[in-house]
């Protein structure tokens, strides 16, 4: 096994521990259910400015939570930067959550794959904790009310369709 395959071994090994350990508490929150407020969270950008889910308050967020060494995350970027563009001018906002404990990890990834898209980070993995995050990557829906519509776990382009037909609608919905 080479250096970068045990570190990354090391942070998915550390990454499942934290979530196994915490969800029990999660759980008890309900966090991510479908109908209920999404969890608010506070997180730095690549610039280190914070930024939170409230400053998409009135649009629709897709909020995807993924890490370097997701196989379908790579898959998945191509797709949600299509989101953005496609439908951003409509009201949705795509924000991917980095969980790598190492930045340099993330930022080899989005040189490969660039994300047109919000990049934040949470290498403590807070916000998966509150969002009761199991599978690598997760993704929600997130309508302009602020409460959960989707949960989608793990990434197959045969899934695309579906999950642009729940986007598609979100964006005709209105705030209250």
């Amino acid at each position: 096994m080479s250096l970068k395959q045990a570190t990354r071994w090391h942070t998915l090994r550390r990454w499942s521990c934290a979530m196994a350990l915490s969800a029990t508490a999660v759980t008890a929150h309900a966090a991510a259910e479908v109908g209920q407020p999404a969890p608010p969270f506070e997180l730095a950008a690549a610039d280190g400015t914070m930024m939170g889910l409230q400053q998409w308050r009135g649009q629709v967020v897709y909020l995807d939570f993924w890490a370097s060494w997701c196989g379908p995350c790579r898959q998945s970027f191509p797709w949600m930067g299509e989101l953005h563009r496609r439908y951003g001018p409509q009201g949705l906002a795509v924000v991917a959550v980095n969980l790598d404990a190492r930045a340099a990890d993330a930022q080899a990834f989005l040189k490969a794959v660039p994300a047109p898209f919000q990049i934040l980070y949470d290498a403590s993995g807070k916000t998966p904790r509150s969002y009761a995050i199991k599978a690598m990557p997760t993704s929600l829906l997130i309508g302009r009310d602020g409460r959960v519509q989707l949960v989608h776990a793990g990434f197959r382009p045969s899934d695309t369709a579906a999950l642009e037909a729940a986007i598609t609608q979100a964006l005709k919905e209105r705030a209250p």
